[in-house]
């Protein structure tokens, strides 16, 4: 039985209104701002749309390459996105640094997809999109600084961050002049929800049925609990996998839900 770390992507509405949003920044260069509560997916989706799943490793480490690296290629190539998460208290030279790392490496990449058999340093810049996670942490001179290289280059700007980031970067109006779109990136709810849990319960070896009581209770128990956000869903879920597994149980109940509920930290959602 597989772990809940290990489970498929599961694409929502969410995410696709995500991929839309990011879509229309790239196209229009412009610059955008994601914000939403911690832990709906808003980092999972821009990671996704960007394929740093796939290739982050490749990116991070930079060595010798392999001939399954040709899917990162062709994944960055669809993408033409850097995805760029900055540490806590950056300094305006390390996120200078990385991005130009990222970028040139991601360059790199894309140009080897479209250059099958020829190595010879890119003359196209092919990036079309920055995406800025965890923008809280950025400093007032590191947004400008980011503000100064979309104006100077080709790409769009995508910035994400939790609710209130839309009102920070009003106070810096040579940014917020440029801002094209905003998107509040929303929690699970109502019949998705119950879509992404139809898909939890058959990867824990069970069938949800909503019009059985029993399944009604669990549903209603998980929904309670997590407020549809998506990170609390996932870790809800290990443990709910983790005492199945314990108890050799294959029902999950409202009661195998809230004996979850019970071994976790659960913050406001």
């Amino acid at each position: 039985m597989p772990t809940p770390r290990t489970w498929p992507f599961i694409a929502t509405k969410e995410h696709r209104r995500f991929v839309e949003f990011a879509e229309t920044v790239k196209r229009d260069r412009t610059i955008g701002i994601c914000y939403g509560a911690a832990g709906i997916g808003k980092t999972l989706s821009a990671s996704r749309y960007a394929r740093w799943d796939k290739a982050e490793p490749l990116l991070r480490t930079w060595g010798p390459r392999e001939d399954s690296d040709n899917n990162v290629y062709a994944a960055l190539a669809r993408s033409r996105t850097v995805f760029y998460t900055p540490t806590v208290s950056p300094t305006l030279r390390e996120i200078r640094d990385d991005l130009r790392k990222l970028h040139s490496r991601v360059n790199i990449c894309i140009d080897q997809h479209l250059h099958v058999g020829f190595h010879h340093k890119p003359i196209i810049d092919h990036v079309e999109l920055w995406v800025i996670d965890e923008s809280e942490r950025l400093s007032a001179t590191a947004v400008e600084h980011l503000r100064d290289q979309f104006d100077r280059g080709d790409h769009g700007l995508l910035f994400i961050g939790m609710p209130g980031i839309e009102k920070t970067f009003s106070r810096y109006p040579q940014l917020y002049s440029r801002v094209g779109f905003a998107h509040h990136y929303r929690p699970l709810s109502g019949e998705e929800l119950t879509f992404v849990l139809a898909r939890h319960w058959h990867k824990l070896g069970s069938e949800l049925n909503s019009d059985d009581f029993t399944d009604a209770q669990a549903i209603a128990a998980v929904a309670r609990i997590t407020g549809g956000n998506f990170r609390l869903l996932q870790r809800l879920f290990a443990q709910i996998h983790r005492i199945l597994r314990i108890n050799e149980l294959h029902t999950i109940t409202a009661d195998v839900v809230e004996t979850a509920r019970s071994t976790l930290v659960v913050g406001a959602t």
